[in-house]
């Protein structure tokens, strides 16, 4: 699939009214609105198959319909239609949405924080779940974490970079608070929808772009403007998404009814995180055999810069003023240094010794 084949999906998609009633003989119909463009592979895939297990988990008790990005509401608005109950649900990641809540945006990706193995052990385990869905209720949500793309890709740029002054006036995409580290470093930052990136590179409005991986990252065409892709070096380790529903109406649902979205909707991570790790090489692959994209490593005095960017940033963040936002943050550096510590016990030296040998 390709960009163009994305884009055509979605205006046809568009073409279609609004007909059907929010109720029909007792069965739910709802909308679900999407920050990405159809179909597009990773999470614009996976929230089809999120609306379709919520209509099968159900027995058709809940019939989700997908408006994809710009459908009818545009892709950073979908918080905002979901909270005024003007749609039922979206999907996106809660990077997006700094200007509501610091900790919403930390829970959808933080530079050099939780991978996405430990975000989920955090959640479930280290008591953040509760306080997840406590601060969404303040906005009439309720959050479900249903996938993540795991260590994204520092991004496409079209010249190469030997050190961090080569940051400094960078016109760069960048979604999330790795923008905000971005910034720190003297780069021009700007926040658009993934569908409006390609242009934008195109055109020359922006020096460099990131997104997520090479399964996601290949349709959208970024390496044929900017064919130098550099590789993940820890500056977003995940990238959560989520579903979330307008709370008034999950919580009308029958006790079954919840337990069903409820699984729908998580039963999702796994699965999202296993199909990113099994394409993303498969489409780098193609990538640079096909499309011409040359991988390259972080500069090491690069990924030292960032670091310590993203630490000053966290230092600003967990003096927000509101107690459950500040919760939120202390809790999830405390869990990110004790994970830290382990992995560099365990999965660090175990890397290690799986790359001493290839098996050819």
């Amino acid at each position: 699939m390709n960009r163009r084949t994305i884009f055509r999906a979605g205006a046809a998609a568009a073409a279609t009214t609004l007909s059907a009633p929010a109720i029909a003989q007792g069965r739910l119909e709802w909308r679900m609105v999407t920050a990405w463009p159809r179909n597009l592979p990773g999470p614009g895939t996976q929230a089809q198959r999120v609306a379709d297990r919520i209509t099968a988990l159900t027995g058709g008790r809940i019939t989700v319909r997908l408006f994809a990005a710009g459908e009818i509401v545009p892709a950073f608005g979908v918080f905002d239609a979901v909270s005024q109950g003007t749609v039922d649900l979206y999907h996106a990641s809660g990077q997006f949405w700094f200007s509501r809540s610091r900790a919403a945006a930390i829970i959808g990706s933080f530079p050099f924080g939780l991978t996405n193995g430990e975000l989920i052990s955090w959640l479930r385990y280290g008591g953040a779940q509760e306080r997840y869905e406590e601060l969404y209720a303040r906005f009439n949500l309720q959050p479900f974490i249903c996938g993540n793309s795991g260590p994204q890709w520092t991004g496409f740029f079209r010249r190469e970079l030997g050190g961090p002054e080569d940051l400094r006036g960078l016109k760069m995409r960048a979604g999330g608070l790795i923008g905000a580290v971005y910034q720190r470093l003297g780069a021009a930052v700007q926040q658009m929808p993934v569908g409006e990136v390609f242009q934008a590179l195109q055109a020359g409005t922006i020096d460099g772009a990131e997104f997520a991986g090479p399964w996601s990252d290949g349709p959208l065409g970024f390496g044929q403007v900017a064919r130098f892709y550099y590789q993940p070096c820890g500056q977003e380790p995940s990238a959560s998404l989520e579903t979330v529903i307008h709370k008034p109406r999950f919580d009308a649902l029958p006790d079954d009814l919840k337990l069903a979205v409820r699984l729908a909707c998580e039963s999702m991570n796994e699965e999202a995180i296993a199909e990113w790790d099994h394409r993303n090489p498969l489409a780098l692959r193609e990538m640079v055999e096909r499309q011409g994209v040359q991988v390259r490593a972080v500069p090491e005095p690069v990924v030292r810069a960032l670091a310590e960017a993203a630490w000053a940033v966290m230092r600003e963040l967990r003096e927000d003023p509101d107690p459950l936002n500040r919760a939120i943050i202390e809790s999830y550096i405390a869990y990110r240094n004790r994970a830290v510590e382990f992995a560099g016990r365990a999965y660090t030296p175990t890397n290690a010794g799986r790359a001493l040998l290839p098996w050819t």
